[in-house]
């Protein structure tokens, strides 16, 4: 299949999902040497999940099917440009390529404005408005200290 026809997939299942009530006009794929192994549309309002989004969706099929949380011989299409959180799932799956249809901005137009959200990711934790204040630091290292001394730990 060439990267329209998985376009064409990922924009399927983004009308699917919506068609079925399953939450917003987004869908995904992730294809390993042209083949899907992962599918997602956004299931946000009928799980009761704010993280279920097509791309989350997908990526977690994805690594089921593959037996691996490490997607670096994959791509990923999307019917929409990944939000800052997918974004991040797709940088810690390792995924090396990202093909989307919708824009961002045309996200925006329809009410998923992701803008607010860039925009508190650069800022200081103190200058955000989500409050976020350290607490009990020196007895939650012992789990960092415990990691690190970890002969059989599979880094990620």
């Amino acid at each position: 299949m060439s990267h329209e026809g998985f376009m064409r997939e990922a924009i399927g299942l983004s009308e699917e999902g919506l068609k079925a009530g399953r939450g917003g006009p987004f869908g995904c794929v992730v294809v390993r040497k042209g083949t899907v192994v992962g599918r997602g549309s956004n299931q946000v309002t009928s799980t009761l999940d704010p993280t279920a989004h097509a791309e989350i969706v997908a990526i977690r099929d994805a690594c089921r099917t593959l037996g691996t949380f490490k997607l670096d011989d994959c791509e990923l299409y999307a019917s929409c440009e990944p939000c800052p959180m997918c974004l991040s799932a797709i940088y810690w799956s390792r995924i090396p390529e990202v093909y989307y249809g919708n824009t961002r901005q045309d996200a925006a137009a329809v009410g998923f404005d992701d803008e607010f959200i860039y925009g508190q990711i650069p800022l200081a934790p103190g200058e955000r408005t989500v409050s976020m204040k350290p607490l009990l630091r020196d007895e939650a290292k012992g789990a960092f200290s415990a990691w690190s001394a970890k002969p059989d730990k599979v880094r990620y």
